[in-house]
């Protein structure tokens, strides 16, 4: 059996928390210990987190104070904090996990050699407030990396497990506090770039709750390309690849050589003409996800608009 460090950031997340606390004691692998960094919640959080804890045994869950800035600092504090274990999984406060969540998780990671840096991730399930059932998110059309990474995020926090040789990176990269689109995309770019292994699971064991409280939201179809049109001229992914260009910069020293080399001239070539960086994204391959995933990036970069 696998010991398993769940991660959870919690703030105002009464409304549904309890579905999420029972699903973890569902879980069929039972090795494991729930952390939980609370942002100073005004609601019932803290008093159902210390009920739960109060029906499990002793020191099963840990509540932690929270640092009061966000999601994404709450899950970049709880990596600096966790403390050891075999796999490690983020957990947000308002879904749910099917009972083989972390068993399908951890046996995937479990045929990674253990001083490799691996991280799982999956396709969810995307319900309505209700757990009504709407859609699967899609598939990756291209393996997971590095230069998908820099752009793009395909690994959904709520289906991120990741083994001790990932948490002996990302616990020391964390503790530089850089900034970060969110704790989620960041772990992918960062276990990518150390030349680890993404995995990604095609079935999904989560059903992603969408609700007016979310962080992040999912949606499909025409709603979906019409946020990605609005993204692109708020020029809100030009500020996301800066932020993620600017945290690896700050850990060139744990990227891999081909990795760090990739940062250093992506950064030296964005900063000199959109004419060479788009020229330096084709030819690196850098790319999206999709039917036209390797063409958007040299595009965008000639439009200015990444």
């Amino acid at each position: 059996m696998a010991s398993v460090a769940i991660l959870m950031a919690t703030r105002n997340g009464a409304c549904f928390l309890p579905d999420q606390l029972q699903s973890i004691c569902n879980q069929k692998l039972r090795d494991w210990k729930l952390f939980v960094s609370d942002d100073c919640s005004l609601d019932a959080t803290y008093e159902i987190i210390s009920e739960y804890s109060r029906r499990l045994p002793q020191g099963q869950v840990e509540l932690l104070q929270g640092p009061g800035q966000g999601a994404a600092a709450n899950f970049m504090s709880l990596i600096r904090r966790a403390p050891e274990a075999e796999y490690y999984a983020f957990s947000d406060q308002d879904d749910v996990w099917l009972p083989e969540k972390l068993s399908h998780a951890t046996e995937a990671l479990a045929r990674v050699p253990k001083d490799r840096p691996a991280l799982y991730c999956a396709r969810v399930t995307v319900c309505d407030a209700s757990l009504r059932e709407l859609h699967l998110t899609p598939p990756p059309t291209s393996r997971p990396g590095f230069r998908n990474a820099l752009i793009q995020n395909i690994a959904h926090g709520n289906t991120i497990v990741f083994n001790q040789a990932a948490h002996e990176i990302l616990r020391p990269a964390a503790a530089r506090l850089p900034q970060v689109v969110m704790h989620d995309w960041w772990a992918y770019l960062v276990i990518s770039g150390a030349g680890g292994e993404v995995i990604f699971d095609d079935r999904s064991d989560v059903l992603y709750r969408q609700h007016s409280g979310n962080v992040v939201g999912e949606a499909r179809g025409l709603e979906r390309q019409l946020r990605k049109v609005q993204a692109m001229f708020s020029n809100r992914h030009s500020e996301w690849l800066t932020i993620n260009l600017q945290a690896m910069s700050e850990i060139l020293d744990m990227l891999d050589d081909e990795n760090r080399s990739l940062v250093e001239l992506l950064v030296e070539a964005r900063s000199s003409s959109q004419v060479l960086f788009s020229l330096v994204c084709l030819r690196e391959h850098i790319h999206r996800q999709g039917r036209f995933g390797r063409l958007i990036p040299p595009v965008s970069a000639m439009l200015g608009v990444i």
